[in-house]
């Protein structure tokens, strides 16, 4: 595209070349095409051979792809005739001079343009699904890798029971599970419109076929099948219902809100410096602080995701305000709309797996914040434990209740360290216990059965549901330019 031209950010800096392709003008015009081709063969297989000629196949099979020139012509047919399915009947016709004249016959502008959007929503799931298995995929390994590794856990942000590094990605890993059902779920709910005429009634095809309503349905199976679909849909008007692009538009924003909370979590880890995405040796943080590790793709995911979750807005009130068998007021947002909905996962997928694959952790950042917090949360099993040695519950309680709000105190007004633990070391009242206080304040005491509650979570649930798709799997490393 020339550079005096505004090019949308999501396919000329950000999305893959893949998922630009299925969008592309090229794919668009050239899966008409294959639609032309398609009702033709049909046409001519069930007794129209007289009208459809052989030679009229050949070259259409010759010709699938539009060139540039092709685009080009079409462009200006469509200035001529303001419609751009017939500009390019008009061009495919000139290529195709033996076809010129049955090339779209019997059809609508919806039989090319409904069914190539069905073809595309379903050849884009069959990107983004191998993806977000992935995604799975690493985020499952770092889970293993630090199940066992304690930390500080956080509700309200605020400092609770400790977690393990794994068992907290489990959390992310069970909502991209979700959403890898609803992609399969969606992906696989998508038919074809078939061959149904201006209004759904198939009126002009019952004509071609002089009356004959079995071959007119035996027209819209072989069409079906011909395109490697198992369905159409029975009923339509002269669209397919705009409630489809809900169902598939649907999950993608449902996908957003799943990685715009994960890399959040990622964000509020970064600046409490426990944990990091990719950061490459060269990369710059910040043109004017030259220390900055900015999480920029963690940011980029959260940017994206909010795009994402609007888009859906754009399908839901389409569908519900198209009239009758249709109007034309849904053409131009869903240009819009659907392609960017689906170069958005995209690049979301492809940024969270780059970050998954990359993921950086800091033990002793973790270990020191713990410390910093686990001597208050210990107080309960040091109570415990005096009472095993014989002390009272009430008169210990009263103890720690004291020296709590004096450490406290230190942390919160003289900005110094936790010191709970040492007042206890210092006051006889505690004697019987001062030798038990290491084993008390073992951050492993404290995280429950997070370690096995996340490898049974990996090796169970996300095996299972990955199980189908491991032809998808690479466990080669992602790239970091991203």
């Amino acid at each position: 595209m020339s550079n005096d031209k505004y090019a949308t950010p999501l396919s000329s800096r950000y999305a893959s070349d893949e998922m630009s392709a299925v969008f592309s003008l090229r794919n668009r015009f050239s899966t008409w095409r294959k639609l032309w081709l398609t009702l033709a063969k049909a046409e001519r297989s069930l007794g129209l051979d007289d009208v459809i000629s052989e030679e009229a196949i050949e070259q259409m099979e010759k010709h699938l792809i539009i060139t540039d020139e092709e685009i080009e012509a079409a462009k200006v047919e469509e200035a001529i005739v303001r419609h751009d399915v017939m500009a390019h009947v008009h061009v495919f016709g000139e290529t195709c001079p033996a076809a010129s004249g049955i090339i779209h016959l019997g059809a609508t502008s919806c039989y090319v343009t409904d069914n190539a959007d069905l073809i595309f929503l379903r050849d884009a799931y069959d990107i983004l699904i191998p993806k977000l298995v992935n995604v799975i995929n690493r985020l499952s390994k770092f889970a293993l890798a630090y199940k066992d590794l304690p930390t500080l856990g956080w509700t309200h942000f605020q400092p609770a029971q400790l977690t393990t590094v794994g068992k907290r990605a489990t959390l992310w890993i069970q909502e991209l599970l979700w959403d890898l059902r609803n992609f399969q779920r969606a992906r696989n709910d998508i038919g074809l419109r078939g061959v149904k005429g201006t209004t759904g009634t198939q009126a002009s095809f019952l004509s071609l076929f002089k009356g004959d309503g079995e071959k007119v349905e035996e027209l819209d199976e072989k069409v079906v099948e011909l395109l490697g679909f198992e369905f159409a849909y029975p009923c339509t008007g002269q669209t397919y219902s705009r409630k489809i692009d809900i169902d598939a538009l649907a999950p993608l924003c449902s996908l957003g809100a799943t990685c715009h909370k994960i890399a959040t979590d990622i964000r509020l880890l970064a600046n409490l410096k426990e944990l990091e995405e990719p950061f490459e040796k060269t990369q710059i943080g910040s043109s004017a602080m030259a220390y900055k590790r900015n999480p920029m793709r963690s940011e980029r995911v959260c940017s994206l995701s909010r795009h994402l979750g609007s888009l859906f807005n754009d399908s839901f009130q389409t569908a519900s305000v198209q009239w009758f068998e249709r109007t034309l007021d849904d053409s131009a947002i869903r240009r819009i709309s659907i392609p960017s909905a689906f170069l958005t996962a995209d690049i979301i997928l492809s940024t969270l797996l780059n970050i998954a694959s990359g993921l950086v952790v800091y033990p002793k950042v973790i270990e020191r914040r713990i410390k910093s917090e686990l001597p208050f949360m210990a107080t309960e099993n040091i109570i415990m434990a005096m009472v095993s040695k014989g002390g009272s519950r009430q008169d210990c309680h009263e103890h720690i209740r004291v020296l709590s709000h004096q450490a406290a105190s230190v942390v919160k007004e003289q900005g110094g360290d936790n010191d709970l633990i040492e007042r206890i070391k210092k006051e006889e009242y505690f004697e019987p216990i001062w030798n038990n206080l290491d084993s008390l304040l073992d951050p492993s005491t404290f995280v429950g059965r997070a370690p096995a509650q996340t490898e049974k979570f990996v090796n169970k649930t996300v095996a299972q549901a990955l199980a189908p798709f491991q032809h998808y799997v690479n466990d080669k490393d992602s790239k970091l330019n991203v």
